[in-house]
């Protein structure tokens, strides 16, 4: 089977699906795939909100000056510049798109604080900001003429034709099958991110590193994978829950203190529980090294009991399904794999360096995040590069489909391969050697592991979803674990304590890979 269409996305995130409205409002015709339900994404698990200029106490140079402070020496500046510049004009987009965000009692748009930020700057629908544009987004793409939405279905790779061109991709329907052609002038990647690699994360299970591996084996470049952010609060109960306790917490009054009651985050760090995301979940570690505990606590106990299940209720009816009532008991948590800081290398317009393709989202590196992504500046990537992409693929030419490459091989393996023992075993190993902290001999060991785990992948993985997701995965996984034996400093996220310090004389460049032809 083959459907055509102007332009593929892969994947139903913000991203994705807003690029794809602002495609089919200048009549072109879009095919929007994604292995789950439409919307199923990262996005639609954030909390926190998007992060503009929009207070009347801020501007561009101070979110730009908060940007550049938190991504330790390494962010783009041109990225950063039209990245910020562009938040008031996404939000106006998301309003008009019909995102209903929390507001004040004047009416105004309600703005949080969270880390890193020096002023209220996040537009959120309370806890559930993620889910509210997803849902705007989607009943907005299925009300545009012209969006083709190709749900439960696995990309099994790029077609690269035998010029070098993207000319869409290959799929299966459902998890397994016989392939089916997606064709188009132009694809854009909104695939996420690849938080599944590791044991313990925020992200939600579809988030395989899908297309990131599939742009490294189309011969894309890509760029600092070793820059994996680890979200400070993650819900840790004894069931082994990871769900996501939003920073907007700390900005509403919530301290990280230990089993003592002891704040000491806020002895430790400037910036006390709103510091940076690196530098708390770094304080974390430490004091559970200390303690020899699995968790610390968030404590929001000190605030207005209403008001705090009033601004976040779905943190509040989770707690309670396991048994804890934040209002009363400070919340167990430790940090968790969150967000990759790299991705597939773009321009400014979204574009990669094999023809046709494009990327935007988790998937793509843009530059604007450097070392370590500010709080909530996430969705504001997504939305203004998605924007800028969907301004220039109208030059991608609709020439003639002589090249349209054959399908990839189809694996027949032996049967009973088990995906589930691959997955753990990798995640252990990426959670104990490439995680919070690192060290060269770890990194080495790790780097091993990993391709003995992608040997024995590639060679008796079958041709459905779970193998693939694991083929992924585990090639994600090199690419962050190779990049992080390199680099021979500590920045960011990236934590190496045998070298402990930020060396801008010989790291304060992007780390590129790409593969060998």
């Amino acid at each position: 089977m083959r459907i055509e269409s102007d332009y593929l996305i892969v994947g139903s995130g913000a991203a994705g699906l807003y690029f794809a409205i602002l495609a089919a409002q200048r009549d072109a015709s879009v095919t929007v795939v994604t292995k789950s339900g439409a919307g199923e994404s990262n996005t639609r698990y954030a909390q926190g909100g998007i992060a503009a200029a929009l207070g009347s106490d801020d501007s561009v140079a101070v979110h730009i000056q908060d940007t550049l402070d938190a991504g330790d020496g390494l962010c783009d500046a041109g990225a950063v510049q039209v990245a910020i510049e562009d938040g008031p004009r996404v939000v106006a987009d998301l309003l008009r798109l019909g995102t209903q965000f929390s507001r004040t009692a004047a009416g105004e748009l309600s703005l949080g604080r969270e880390g890193g930020h020096s002023r209220h700057r996040v537009a959120h629908a309370d806890d559930w900001t993620g889910r509210e544009i997803s849902r705007a987004l989607v009943a907005a793409a299925k009300s545009q003429e012209g969006i083709r939405l190709v749900a439960d279905t696995t990309v099994v790779d790029l077609a690269i034709d035998g010029k070098g061109r993207c000319r869409g991709a290959w799929a299966l329907e459902g998890s397994g099958g016989e392939p089916l052609a997606l064709q188009a002038r132009a694809t854009l990647l909104a695939t996420g991110g690849a938080g599944q690699m590791y044991a313990s994360t925020t992200n939600p299970g579809i988030a395989t590193g899908d297309g990131l591996a599939m742009a490294y084996r189309a011969g894309a470049t890509l760029a600092n994978m070793e820059f994996v952010q680890f979200h400070p609060t993650a819900l840790a109960h004894e069931q082994g829950n990871t769900f996501l306790i939003t920073e907007a917490l700390r900005g509403h009054g919530a301290i990280l203190v230990n089993d003592e009651g002891e704040a000491f985050v806020e002895k430790q760090l400037e910036g006390g529980s709103l510091a940076t995301r690196d530098r708390v979940a770094r304080a974390i570690v430490a004091e559970l090294k200390r303690s020899g505990r699995r968790h610390v606590y968030l404590d929001v106990t000190a605030q207005n009991a209403e008001q705090t299940r009033r601004r976040f209720p779905n943190i509040d009816r989770t707690c309670r399904e396991y048994g804890i009532d934040m209002t009363r008991d400070p919340i167990p948590v430790a940090p968790a794999a969150h967000y990759l800081c790299g991705g597939v290398h773009t321009n400014l317009h979204g574009r990669t360096d094999v023809p046709g393709l494009y990327a935007a989202g988790e998937v793509a590196h843009t530059g604007f995040h450097g070392a370590n992504r500010l709080a909530s500046n996430s969705l504001l990537e997504a939305l203004v590069f998605a924007r800028r992409a969907a301004d220039v693929v109208i030059e991608e030419s609709a020439d003639d489909q002589a090249h349209w490459p054959s399908p990839p091989e189809k694996h027949e393996g032996g049967e009973g391969e088990d995906c589930r023992r691959w997955r753990a075993e990798m995640g252990a190993t990426m959670l104990e050697w490439v995680g919070i902290e690192r060290d060269d001999g770890g990194l080495q060991k790790a780097c091993n592991r990993l391709a003995e785990l992608a040997e024995e992948i590639d060679a008796r993985r079958t041709h459905d979803q779970a193998s693939l997701e694991v083929w992924n995965l585990v090639t994600a996984a090199q690419l962050v674990a190779n990049t992080a034996r390199m680099r021979k400093e500590s920045r960011g996220v990236h934590y190496n304590t045998d070298h402990p310090r930020r060396d801008d004389e010989n790291w304060q460049h992007e780390s590129l890979v790409q593969l060998a032809r």
